[in-house]
């Protein structure tokens, strides 16, 4: 894991535009009593049903980190305590057919529960070598 710093994160940022990426999310890996918190994707969105960690499009203006916090408590309800490490990135080809980098950090949270949707039809605490249907990318991610 990575220290996170402003300029380590502007050098993230700096490297996807570098490499031509068109869209950026920032996505929380929150453990809990050795489980991960995942959310599923609602069955008529993108990738419909499928299970991910909580994460959200980084909008203009903002740093990645800031919609780390901003999108964990918007598709959760809850508040991130502390950041404690960069996990790394994938990349994967969005809905509107461009590249989309997921940036991956480790948190802490104030509070588990309750835990409140507003994006997504499901949630649960999973253990690492027991996940529901996820991508490759996350379970590589998560898994031991």
């Amino acid at each position: 894991m990575t220290v996170i710093s402003s300029e380590f994160v502007a050098g993230l940022a700096a490297d996807a535009e570098a490499a031509g990426i068109t869209g950026c999310v920032a996505a929380a890996v929150i453990n809990h009593d050795g489980r991960v918190l995942l959310v599923r994707r609602n069955p008529d969105d993108y990738m419909g049903g499928l299970w991910e960690i909580p994460s959200g499009t980084v909008e203009s203006g903002e740093t990645i980190l800031d919609a780390l916090h901003r999108e964990t408590n918007e598709e959760t309800g809850l508040t991130i305590d502390q950041v404690t490490g960069y996990i790394g990135h994938f990349d994967y080809e969005n809905s509107r057919g461009g590249t989309t980098r997921q940036f991956n950090f480790a948190v802490t949270v104030e509070k588990t529960e309750p835990v409140v949707l507003t994006e997504h039809d499901a949630h649960q605490w999973a253990l690492p070598r027991e996940l529901p249907e996820v991508s490759d990318a996350v379970r590589g991610l998560i898994a031991p």
